[in-house]
């Protein structure tokens, strides 16, 4: 079923709460997101070869990131043109932030911490091939994703991702992201600072995430550090597929393993479309 609007997606939106974007800004203000920001931020980049955080402004000495493996030119311009138009033949549901989504997986309610399998027909069919690939990496080796999300960013809608920490009952230790149609910014953020560096107030990494390049977050990038991607580091259409892999509990040997390896077989039977 072909999506019915443009490929920018400017049409209406699906904020709610204190999210905005700039369509709904339009209408609503922009409430008190300028206020809620920082007074002071510890600005760093990553630097993939080190895996250091080098102060932008040289203030801060250096420190290890861990947590963040880059894999620059993971797919080709072939591959990317192929991901897109597949994509682009589904619809894109509106989502938050300027957002457009299209979910493979299961329907979760996290407050309840409930999973219903519902219309989840697996990982679509071109993903079959990326998951092999993906699982050639040391630090991906077994990974099987169980659900995957493609969001659609454009700076006409002024999109953009709150920082968050994903969730980590259902999801398991590896986040994997592959960023498609334009480079941008994934920004690494610690309210709480880094004390132990004489950093007390918020700190900031900024990751750059060139095109067709995959990220994973583990460990204390995905568990400790919250991520984000900011409205000013969206210069163009941008689409990304994050994978997800199953927490310890819904594998071989946790509570709710049967469940598990039912989410495995429809997932990884790579016959899915969005639901």
């Amino acid at each position: 079923m072909m999506a019915p609007d443009r490929s920018d997606g400017v049409t209406s939106c699906a904020c709610k709460g204190i999210r905005r974007c700039l369509m709904c800004e339009k209408f609503k203000g922009k409430g008190q997101l300028e206020a809620s920001e920082p007074q002071v931020v510890h600005h760093f980049h990553y630097n993939p070869e080190t895996g250091l955080a080098i102060c932008k402004d040289a203030e801060a000495a250096s420190f290890p990131f861990p947590g963040v493996f880059l894999w620059e030119n993971f797919i080709s311009e072939e591959e990317e043109r192929e991901l897109i138009n597949t994509m682009d033949q589904d619809v894109w549901n509106q989502s938050q932030s300027g957002r457009r989504k299209q979910d493979f997986g299961p329907k979760v309610n996290f407050k309840k911490r409930k999973v219903r399998v519902g219309g989840f027909s697996g990982l679509p069919a071109l993903s079959q091939k990326l998951v092999l690939r993906m699982q050639q990496e040391p630090s991906l080796a077994g990974f099987q994703p169980v659900e995957q999300c493609n969001l659609d960013y454009h700076p006409q809608r002024g999109s953009s991702i709150d920082p968050h920490l994903d969730d980590s009952w259902l999801w398991g230790e590896r986040l994997v992201t592959i960023n498609m149609l334009s480079n941008t910014t994934l920004t690494m953020s610690l309210e709480q600072g880094l004390p132990e560096l004489g950093l007390g107030e918020e700190v900031r990494v900024a990751v750059h995430l060139p095109r067709r390049s995959l990220v994973v977050l583990y460990g204390e990038a995905r568990h400790r550090w919250k991520h984000a991607i900011h409205r000013e580091d969206v210069h163009e259409r941008r689409v990304c597929s994050t994978y997800r892999e199953l927490s310890a509990e819904f594998l071989l040997g946790g509570q709710q393993a049967e469940l598990g390896v039912q989410l495995l077989n429809i997932a990884l039977s790579f016959q899915g479309t969005p639901i």
